[in-house]
């Protein structure tokens, strides 16, 4: 999804899973795997074709990371308590229920945090971040060629 955000901002109309796989270093059958949930929950807009490719269906400023978190995982827990404990002591006859709870909570803060971050927000943060590398490297070879 950055990568796609990124080529929006930068004006390509859209990428190919080979293209997207090739900048993830993973497979493109396995790409075009992840795009299908995204497609589904329309976060995605997919041409087949030769010249096919995927882009996103909304500005990148209207895309939560919720959105994409949960077009991904769906329902699936962050964190599952193990199950089929016998209850044989205090703890053993509490601990999954209060596991339950406090995976719950979790994740509802989890998904919280998600749904006040923007895709465009996050590839403006990486932005910044590949920037102050940039001018950390820029630092050292100056430091390095004075000496």
């Amino acid at each position: 999804m950055l990568s796609l955000a990124l080529a929006d901002r930068n004006s390509v109309s859209q990428l190919s899973s080979a293209e997207l796989a090739k900048s993830l270093g993973a497979n493109p059958s396995f790409v075009r795997k992840l795009l299908v949930p995204l497609v589904q929950s329309k976060l995605l807009r997919s041409q087949m074709g030769k010249t096919g490719g995927v882009r996103l269906a909304r500005p990148a400023a209207e895309i939560t990371l919720r959105d994409i978190y949960g077009a991904v995982v769906a329902d699936i827990k962050i964190w599952a308590p193990r199950t089929g404990i016998p209850h044989r002591c205090l703890v053993s006859s509490n601990v999954q229920g209060y596991f339950e709870e406090l995976i719950d909570d979790a994740q509802e803060a989890i998904l919280s945090m998600l749904g006040q971050r923007t895709l465009l927000q996050a590839l403006t943060e990486l932005e910044i971040r590949e920037s102050a590398k940039r001018t950390t490297s820029k630092v050292r070879l100056s430091v390095q060629n004075k000496r």
